[in-house]
């Protein structure tokens, strides 16, 4: 039986529309985020609304879960109560995919200490004016790339003296699990739109009604 993510990437009609559609609303998010022409860290918030809004046009509200709490560690959504992580990453380099947000350097050794992978993960590489792509990972090629290279291998630390926000899935896993059997892809080619709109133009709005 395919898992319900999977579905999304046997659906022609759905992978044209990804492919077409997710570059725009990925830059809405980008415009919607930035000041002084730099994109700010809300832009992941967004990201990841846009792509719960992917499940929910694709399985309906009534299967798409959005209530967890913000503390999760890892899942960001279930769908058909199946927890799912959302992570992107910006480059053609699959590296900077962070596990948990923490500049506490014991927090992340104790992390790296007692993380496991816990649920499936659909990866979203953005890549402007190139390909990238959309990715769904099964748990078990996770838990099987965990465990072939181990926990120092599997988890990149921050490193002292530094401020990177996070605590990082390494590039050797990354690609070795994108790699594996099983995982699926839509590849995308990041073409920006052009786009005159304003990020305050609907509060406006918003502030006029009655």
């Amino acid at each position: 039986m395919l898992n319900p993510l999977q579905l999304i990437f046997e659906d022609e009609y759905l992978v044209l529309r990804i492919q077409k559609r997710l570059p725009y609303l990925f830059q809405l998010a980008e415009i919607e985020s930035s000041r002084a022409g730099k994109t700010g860290m809300e832009a992941g918030s967004i990201r990841e609304k846009i792509i719960i809004s992917l499940l929910i046009y694709k399985f309906g509200e009534e299967n798409v879960n959005t209530n967890l709490p913000i503390t999760n560690p890892e899942a960001d959504v279930k769908l058909f109560n199946l927890p799912i992580s959302i992570k992107t990453i910006t480059g053609k380099s699959f590296s900077g995919v962070k596990l948990i947000w923490t500049v506490d350097p014991q927090k992340a050794r104790e992390f790296q200490n007692h993380y496991t992978p816990t649920c499936d993960m659909l990866l979203v590489q953005i890549n402007w004016g190139q390909m990238g792509g959309l990715f769904y990972i099964p748990l078990e090629n996770q838990r099987r790339v965990f465990n072939d290279l181990g926990r120092e291998r599997y988890i990149k630390l921050p490193k002292p003296g530094t401020n990177p926000r996070g605590v990082e899935i390494s590039k050797e896993a990354l690609l070795s699990i994108i790699k594996a059997e099983g995982t699926k892809s839509i590849p995308i080619y990041w073409k920006r739109s052009e786009i005159i709109i304003s990020p305050y133009k609907r509060w406006v709005e918003l502030w006029k009604e009655d």
